[in-house]
């Protein structure tokens, strides 16, 4: 029985012994009690229980430390906790410190919340990032445009990071100050003699306010000569105004026609009421004949008149006779 009890107390030792090495990071511990950071089993133990990786806290806790950096193992988890990238917060406070930047635990770990690579903003404003916007095409007076594209050198705005605008906006900026540069040049040559008044302008505007960069220098790296959209703009001002006159005199030329058909409508009518007075004449000497207030000689002398009439104009080549002579003539008959 005895043996057995101390076999049954060996295994239960070893049994807790190794559950204890399984549940404690004790590796991590005797390394950082070799680098000289000061930690307990306990934050271990608890780091394990909230289920905190303790390698992703530890190890940069010793980095900081060897670096001089006053940083707590509990600010750091609570980092690692809300869901930020510690090696790379550390790792960026130990570059702030050896280029001089005066960077906070604080603004390190609010810029990596944010979305933001804080230790490439770091080596940003240590070492100022070039960025070529595309080619942006500008109208000089004379109307020839110029396409311009330009190199941006940028440095990392720390204190901007957060809620600062990216590299889209000082792009757009820069292509827009160059358009208005190009725009209030009354020549395209002055442009093309002097590119570097494009980058004195734009810089002189101040486009890095509100973005998360300062804007070191801006160059203008090629200008070319486009289209002379001035000679295009009057040529398709001519050719609407042509279109414009067009439209105008065919509509002229519409209104003389309707007055044409109208005039001719109202021909037409007269001459239908001046056939039908012709076609009243007979009758009314008809009727002349029988009440007694025309005689013959009368009918025969108008008779006569109207052939005299109708052969004069035959010699002179004038119209025929008219259809109510003829019909005297039957009357006669």
């Amino acid at each position: 029985m005895d043996i057995l009890g101390l076999l049954l107390l060996i295994f239960l030792g070893v049994f807790l012994i190794s559950v204890f090495f399984s549940f404690v990071p004790v590796g991590l511990w005797i390394a950082a009690a070799a680098a000289g950071v000061r930690l307990g089993l306990g934050t271990l133990i608890g780091m394990r229980l909230r289920r905190v990786p303790a390698a992703r806290v530890v190890n940069p806790l010793i980095k900081a430390f060897k670096a001089g950096l006053d940083v707590s193992v509990d600010k750091l988890e609570a980092h690692y906790l809300a869901g930020g990238n510690v090696d790379r917060v550390v790792d960026a406070l130990i570059a702030a410190q050896r280029a001089g930047i005066d960077l906070s635990f604080e603004r390190a770990a609010a810029i990596d919340l944010a979305g933001r690579n804080v230790l490439e903003a770091v080596q940003m404003s240590v070492n100022p990032k070039v960025i070529e916007t595309p080619v942006v095409a500008g109208v000089a007076q004379d109307g020839i445009e110029l396409k311009a594209k330009a190199r941006v050198t940028v440095r990392a705005n720390i204190e901007r990071l957060v809620g600062g605008a990216g590299e889209e906006t000082i792009i757009a900026r820069v292509g827009e100050g160059i358009v208005t540069t190009i725009g209030s040049a009354k020549s395209h040559k002055e442009v093309l003699e002097n590119p570097d008044s494009i980058s004195r302008t734009v810089l002189a505007k101040g486009l890095d306010a509100g973005t998360a960069f300062e804007i070191v220098s801006i160059d203008i790296a090629d200008v070319d000569v486009g289209d002379n959209i001035g000679a295009r703009l009057l040529a398709d001002q001519a050719e609407a105004e042509k279109r414009i006159a067009q439209a105008k005199a065919e509509e002229r030329r519409a209104m003389a026609v309707a007055e044409e058909q109208e005039m001719k409508a109202r021909t037409q009518a007269m001459r239908a009421k001046v056939v039908e007075a012709e076609a009243e004449i007979p009758r009314a000497i008809a009727q002349a004949l029988r009440e007694g207030k025309l005689g013959v000689m009368d009918w025969l002398q108008i008779q006569n008149l109207q052939a005299d009439t109708s052969m004069r104009q035959a010699i002179a080549g004038g119209p025929e006779a008219s259809p109510g002579s003829s019909s005297g003539g039957g009357e006669r008959r």
